[in-house]
């Protein structure tokens, strides 16, 4: 994103008030900010609207929030904080599984999803900012960051998105004791639910 323009947020959600409320509410903190009820409508903003960030509804008619949040995550580099009404842990766990930058419960207060809308993308701007290595290696595996991919002995080994996002912070930090709380300050950013037990189950 060029330091010089608002960052750009596309609400997806098939809720009316909600689209209608974040939409007024989110331009007034400054930033660019359009919406779209489904998957159809997003994909037509999308093709004159070039987002940051996707705030993403979980449960929508036709294609599902994970659904699009899978795709969009293959297609171009973008962030998603995924909302969904069910505040269920499995539900969370499959949101990050898929590709999702965080995941926040409704009902929520709007000054919340700014603020980590706000951290989301200070992280991406970060992980832009940061030079590094295009490839690690460890034992007979080797991690490519570029391309996200995780290779044994020259063949590839399928992991989920934020199974590659855990993998690539131990590899950032080799040879360390890296507590839980790191982790999901790495991971997680703002706010970070302590009794999220999403880290755990990644982690195993």
């Amino acid at each position: 994103m060029e330091p010089s323009r608002r960052p750009r947020v596309l609400v997806v959600d098939d809720d009316a008030g909600i689209r209608d409320l974040l939409g007024d509410y989110l331009a007034k903190q400054g930033l660019e900010t359009r919406t779209a009820r489904d998957g159809r409508e997003m994909d037509r903003q999308l093709q004159e609207f070039d987002p940051d960030l996707l705030v993403m509804d979980l449960m929508m008619p036709g294609e599902d929030g994970l659904s699009l949040t899978r795709r969009l995550k293959s297609e171009r580099e973008i962030q998603v904080i995924m909302l969904s009404a069910r505040g269920e842990d499995i539900d969370r766990i499959v949101g990050l599984e898929v590709g999702a930058d965080d995941y926040l419960a409704k009902p929520f207060n709007p000054r919340e999803l700014l603020a980590r809308i706000r951290a989301v993308l200070r992280r991406g701007a970060a992980r832009e900012e940061m030079p590094a290595p295009d490839k690690s290696a460890f034992g007979p595996f080797t991690l490519d960051l570029e391309a996200q991919s995780l290779f044994r002995d020259g063949e590839e080994v399928a992991i989920t998105h934020a199974e590659f996002a855990l993998l690539q912070i131990f590899v950032e930090h080799p040879n360390r004791v890296l507590t839980r709380d790191q982790i999901m300050d790495w991971l997680k950013g703002y706010e970070r639910d302590p009794f999220d037990r999403s880290i755990d189950v990644r982690v195993t």
